[in-house]
């Protein structure tokens, strides 16, 4: 069936391609009808045919003259936070209206330079700022999946809503998120899908709109492990233009995947068992571990006593780092202006533009931000939160120099939840979705959701595991096998 073209894996569609059984001009073709039928997901928002059918005809010269990599011709979604050349970037803001950059991202110009393909940009939270999709410019992303026969809309996580809910509905092949706090690895969990956020440094930031600098980090959303391997290899590399970008040469990832991970180490956190944790969940982490043992590796319990000031550290840290950030966005060079009266000044313009740009979520973490930066505050806040954070870094250090070479942990402390669910919640509820997953962003280091398990309303729910520094290749091995031996194969029925 040509028409299934958009379901199949990056693995599946480049042996096709190089065999070829298929065009990236028809892979292409089905992805983009997909996108057009799937309007009530809001996962794209900015459609780029013109450019995806160019991409696709060059893709298909270069792989008949037998020199393509593996990422040549498969058709991607580019999450909104990443500059793309001539294209909105707007990073789901109203400020940033009628951006158009003049240069590319350096991650999705290497994505471009192995031959993939730009269907358009993707939905996500305004700025990355949130775990639902729903503080969005361009209204909320939907997410594929329904609990049983019941038609509330869903979140599908964030802030990389639209790049999980694209790829789990396969309206592309794969998709780029990014990660500050859980942002790539949270939303892959509620959509039964495929995240890695690798270690902090791995992957250029340039060109990617910032949020938290020190905590930033893009990664590849996809269908499978193997996949990820292979599209993350794409985007990894030194890059001069990010001073944070490592120069440490990019391993073949996916020949990391051997599947063999007998007498490797995995840590079991005491502290992640969280009271309260659904009874979905606890019996999700027990029989993902106990997948890894049979598997013939070594369960160790371990102890990371930093991990409960890990949330009130991030909600300092990251709005600290966004408050100065975002300053940057003032009416003065780009995107939104407001409308001024008559003895307005700059400081009006600024005060208005700001005021009209900016979504209530974004103001509330600029306003945190700014206030643990102000000159009373600086020390009980920021600075306090700073050394927390090296605290957390060595729970982690301390646990790999003990032999550790993994940790299993829940990915989400729950299944995806309704959109609105949350809204009249207070704020912290929404944070506390990302308990399991900042400690990884504080600490810079590697880790990876993978789809392990349906809840009892038939939703998916996703097991994390945390790799050593640098050490992607053993991390996906690791989570190939969680794979290969949890067996998730389900896919959402299709309503839309």
């Amino acid at each position: 069936m040509m028409s299934d073209l958009n379901t199949l894996t990056i693995a599946e569609a480049r042996d096709k391609l190089r065999a070829g059984e298929v065009t990236s001009a028809e892979l292409t073709e089905a992805c983009l009808a997909a996108i057009e039928g799937a309007g009530a997901l809001n996962a794209f928002v900015h459609d780029t045919p013109e450019i995806a059918r160019a991409q696709a005809a060059a893709a298909d010269a270069r792989i008949r003259a037998g020199d393509a990599p593996s990422m040549c011709g498969i058709p991607l979604g580019i999450k909104d936070l990443f500059c793309t050349k001539g294209v909105p970037s707007q990073a789901a803001s109203a400020i940033l209206a009628g951006f158009k950059p003049e240069y590319e991202s350096t991650v999705s110009q290497q994505l471009w330079d192995a031959g993939a393909v730009m269907l358009g940009k993707l939905n996500m939270d305004e700025f990355a700022m949130g775990s639902s999709n729903e503080t969005s410019t361009y209204g909320n992303a939907v997410n594929p999946w329904r609990r049983g026969n019941d038609d509330t809309p869903l979140t599908p996580g964030g802030s990389s809503g639209g790049s999980a809910a694209a790829v789990a509905a396969d309206l592309c092949l794969a998709a780029t998120g990014t990660d500050t706090g859980g942002s790539i690895r949270q939303p892959a969990a509620f959509t039964g899908i495929t995240g890695i956020k690798p270690t902090y440094g791995r992957c250029s930031r340039w060109g990617i709109v910032a949020f938290a600098s020190s905590l930033d980090q893009a990664g590849p959303m996809t269908k499978s492990v193997r996949d990820a391997a292979i599209m993350l290899e794409a985007m990894c590399g030194h890059d001069p233009k990010d001073s944070t970008s490592a120069d440490i040469p990019v391993p073949n990832f996916e020949a990391a995947l051997t599947g063999d991970i007998r007498g490797k180490k995995i840590g079991i956190p005491k502290e992640y068992r969280m009271e309260g944790m659904p009874a979905e969940i606890e019996k999700l982490w027990a029989d993902g571990t106990a997948m890894l043992k049979d598997a013939g590796a070594e369960i160790v319990d371990i102890s990371l006593p930093h991990t409960k000031y890990a949330l009130p550290a991030y909600y300092v840290i990251a709005p600290a780092e966004a408050s100065s950030n975002l300053a940057r966005y003032d009416g003065v060079r780009y995107g939104h202006r407001a409308k001024l009266a008559a003895g307005d000044g700059i400081t009006e313009m600024y005060e208005k533009t700001r005021a009209e740009g900016f979504g209530h979520e974004v103001q509330r973490r600029v306003m945190v931000g700014t206030y643990v930066l102000s000159a009373g505050f600086y020390d009980a806040y920021y600075n306090r939160a700073r050394k927390v954070r090296t605290l957390i870094k060595k729970d982690f250090e301390d646990v790999f120099a003990a032999g550790v070479d993994a940790i299993l942990t829940p990915a989400t402390p729950s299944a995806a939840f309704g959109l609105g669910e949350m809204k009249d919640a207070d704020p912290v509820q929404m944070y506390l979705n990302d308990v399991f997953t900042v400690t990884v962003n504080l600490a810079g280091l590697p880790g990876i959701a993978v789809p392990a398990g349906l809840d009892p309303q038939g939703l998916p729910l996703g097991l994390q595991l945390i790799g050593k520094p640098w050490e992607e290749g053993e991390l996906l091995n690791t989570a190939y096998v969680l794979e290969q031996a949890a067996g998730f194969v389900s896919k959402p029925g299709k309503w839309w």
